[in-house]
Parts: structure tokens; C-alpha cells; sequence
């Protein structure tokens, strides 16, 4: 299998000239930040793009040549509604890509909206926000028309038609090695059963040493002992759909999974000896984390 060669970026970003530069570095796929195709929850959250420059940059990109495209959606933007939701999803399956992406919204005091939220204003959309349940039965929809078109869930948040899975996010999910270059950029090797993940700086000053002689590159490194890599293994695999193959990881591990809590409360499906969350599992996969009890034998 060749190089999956990813670059992110929002609609209008790119122009033809680093377009071209790219293509001819080899970059073969382009995810679009898109997060909503109607214009008004767009301009909510600060987006500058419509959806008719959307669907024309993804036209654009076809006709350069790259066939291998994925957008980003949200549900649960600030004056989102059942309706404007089922019209993103409707286009983002009518532009033709490979890959969708559908996260949502999370509210937290480390985003202006979360802070808005919490202080119970109204800036920022905070005071159109859709209601938490409405919004999970939303997400389950979405999937269903996904699935129905062709796009196919193969993780929590990401859906693809038949062979557009994303190589670089399967692994993430798998526990394979992978490096990152640049600001920012994270890495993880395997060790063992455990391993080792480290962060570049996400400041120019920092990643560069701040200037001072000998300091090289700087970065934050953990290290990932066996106790963690077993339960990443779980935790990880888990979102995937087609779940975690239970005899495969006590093969690896030694250790047993006590699963008879989250099954009886129909959160994960068995099937032989494979172990997967459900739909309503999937809806609250925080929740079946904490709960899953794990026991070394």
C-alpha cells in the first residue's frame, strides 16, 4: 500500500500555486474543515467560508486531481436544528467525497463559547445551543443517513465509503507507531507492551529552543507503561466498529476482560470473540470507558 499523504486545511485556504506545489510533493488527500454547509452556523462559529465556495473548492480539488477528499461536520452548532443538520449531511454526501467526519460539539471553559456558556451569556451562539439529548439523537440520525448513502461508520466519529478509510486515523485506534514533524506535530513508538508518545512545542519560541544554544527542540515525552498500553488497547480499539478481538489482546497481555458489567447493560455487543460497543454504547463511550472493569490474571 503506497503513502497516505494528508493535508488539513479550510475552504479557500489553499491556492493553485500551493496546490500544485503540494501535488507535486505528493500529497494525494485533502480533509476540509467545512463543519457545517449552512451559511449561518458557519458564521456562527467564525467560519468565513459558504457553502457554495465549499462545494467549489471540493470541485476544484477534484479536478487537480485529488480524488481522496474528507470533510469535517458538527452537530450541535449554536441555531442548528433537526432540519439544517439533515441539509448538511444531504450535501456533504451529494459533493462526492470519500470521508466524513462528524464530531459533536463539545462546550468546555477552555473555549470562549464554553466560558459564555458556563457564565450564562449569550455571545458567541452560546445562548442558541441545541439541547445535549437533541443533539446525541441528531448524531444518531446523521449516522443513519451516512450508512443509508454508502458512507459507512468505521469509528466513533469517522464514516467513509468503501475504501476511503482514513490510514492515518486507523492508527491512532490500532496502537501503531507513527512521527510528527513540525510544531506541534505528536509522535508514539511502540516499547514492548508499552511505549513511549512525545509532543513537539506547539510555540514557535518553544519548539525552537527559544533561541538559547543547546536547547534544541522542545517537547513533552511520557512514557506509556504495560498497564497503560492494555488498557489503550481496549479503550482505542473500542472505537473502531468492528470493535476489539478479546482473545487477541489476552494473548498479548496475559490479563483477562471482565466485560459482563458493560454487555448486561448494553453497551458492548459479543460476537465469538470479539467484543464491540453498540449503538447506544458508541452515544456514551466516556461512560463505557470508566465503567469497563479490567482484571489481570
Amino acid at each position: 500500500m503506497g503513502s497516505e499523504i494528508t493535508v488539513e486545511c479550510a475552504p479557500g485556504q489553499m491556492s493553485s500555486a500551493t496546490l500544485d506545489a503540494f501535488l507535486a510533493a505528493g500529497m494525494n488527500r485533502v480533509s476540509f474543515g467545512v463543519q457545517s454547509f449552512v451559511d449561518r452556523e458557519s458564521a456562527a462559529v467564525g467560519r468565513t467560508h459558504t457553502r457554495v465556495e465549499c462545494l467549489g473548492e471540493i470541485q476544484r480539488f477534484m479536478a487537480a486531481g485529488v480524488s481522496r477528499l474528507g470533510i469535517d461536520l458538527i452537530c450541535g452548532l449554536p441555531g442548528q436544528t433537526l432540519d439544517s443538520w439533515r441539509e448538511s449531511v444531504q450535501v456533504a454526501v451529494g459533493s462526492g467525497v470519500e470521508h466524513v467526519s462528524v464530531y459533536m460539539l463539545e462546550v468546555d471553559e477552555d473555549s470562549r463559547l464554553g466560558r459564555e456558556k458556563i457564565a450564562g451569556g449569550g455571545r458567541y451562539g452560546a445562548g442558541e445551543l441545541p439541547d445535549e439529548d437533541a443533539v446525541a439523537d441528531w448524531y444518531a440520525m446523521g449516522a443513519e443517513w451516512l450508512e443509508a448513502a454508502g458512507v459507512r461508520q468505521y469509528e466513533i466519529s469517522n464514516f467513509a465509503r468503501v475504501g476511503g478509510e482514513s490510514a492515518h486515523n486507523l492508527k491512532y485506534w490500532r496502537r501503531e507507531e507513527y512521527l510528527g514533524f513540525g510544531l506541534d506535530a505528536h509522535s508514539m513508538l511502540r516499547d514492548g507492551l508499552g511505549g513511549v508518545r512525545w509532543a513537539n512545542a506547539d510555540s514557535m519560541g518553544e519548539y525552537m529552543g527559544a533561541g538559547l544554544p543547546g536547547e534544541g527542540f522542545a517537547r513533552t515525552v511520557d512514557r506509556v507503561g504495560v498497564d497503560e498500553g492494555f488498557e489503550e488497547t481496549l479503550f482505542l480499539g473500542l472505537r473502531e466498529v468492528r470493535g476489539v478481538d478479546l482473545r487477541a489482546v489476552e494473548r498479548e497481555f496475559g490479563r483477562v476482560v471482565e466485560l459482563d458489567d458493560v454487555v448486561e447493560a448494553g453497551l458492548v455487543v459479543r460476537d465469538g470473540t470479539w467484543v464491540r460497543l453498540s449503538e447506544r454504547g458508541r452515544m456514551v463511550s466516556n461512560e463505557v470507558f470508566e465503567r469497563l472493569l479490567v482484571v489481570g490474571v
